[in-house]
């Protein structure tokens, strides 16, 4: 991530990764005139500092569509990181299995995402190319990391749905059939947006649950959020180790 400040985007419970940063200055979302979520897991603030030698951008908690907010209002922190300097994002989530060989507590990096949400954070002619919305380079530096490391990382297609309900056996089944591994409700609108105003984007799915129908166990937050937590670990291993690396590198 060197030469480039990096945003990076936290998911659901991985606030974690914010008390590896040494910390330069915060922004709460209302001071910079951003929405501030109403779910658990989202502190809501900016956290300026270093990453593993590395100039970051934390972006602690999101809002989203089932919340009551729009699209423009889901990606007004990408707008904002982009304003201040960042050129490339990091994007977490908290997702659903769908593939049984990803199971919970375990990391996806997203080759492709499916939009199911009916939405999109762009007004008017804003034809943008999403044929490698997640970038391919930063992608194969990342996967690299990751083997030397031995920290377990998958690649797979996620879906984003407006939530905030969980989804129905059926709706999985038909999910899976389209190809898709891992399932939430953020990071699709973001990534658009992101892509818009040409910053590079990654993507990492944190599996934290068995998405309905693959396991009998019913569905929970509190479960996700924890889940989550005890993850984040290794995606801040996996950042610091990256903290020398950047996707302009040959």
């Amino acid at each position: 991530m060197s030469g480039k400040q990096t945003g990076i985007v936290l998911g659901s419970g991985l606030g974690l990764l914010a008390e590896a940063v040494e910390v330069e200055r915060e922004v709460a979302f209302a001071d910079a005139g951003l929405p501030v979520s109403t779910v658990p897991g989202h502190a809501g603030r900016f956290v300026f500092g270093k990453l593993g030698g590395a100039a970051v951008v934390l972006m602690q908690g999101r809002v989203h569509l089932y919340e009551g907010y729009s699209p423009q209002q889901v990606t007004a922190g990408v707008r904002w990181l982009a304003a201040n300097g960042v050129s490339q994002i990091i994007l977490t989530n908290a997702a659903g299995s769908l593939n049984p060989h990803f199971a919970p507590g375990s990391w996806m990096l997203l080759t492709d995402h499916l939009n199911l949400t009916s939405a999109s954070p762009l007004l008017g002619p804003e034809f943008v190319d999403l044929t490698a919305a997640y970038d391919p380079r930063w992608r194969a530096g990342i996967r690299a990391v990751a083997a030397a490391q031995g920290i377990e990382l998958h690649e797979g297609v996620y879906a984003g749905v407006r939530g905030p309900h969980y989804e129905t056996p059926a709706e999985i089944r038909m999910l899976r059939r389209l190809g898709v591994d891992a399932v939430g409700m953020s990071t699709v609108l973001e990534t658009i947006q992101a892509r818009a105003l040409g910053l590079r984007v990654a993507g990492f799915s944190c599996i934290t649950n068995w998405a309905a129908g693959i396991a009998p166990s019913a569905l929970d937050h509190h479960e996700v959020l924890a889940v989550s937590r005890h993850a984040a670990q290794a995606m801040v291993r996996l950042l610091l180790a990256c903290g020398d690396w950047s996707p302009d590198a040959g």
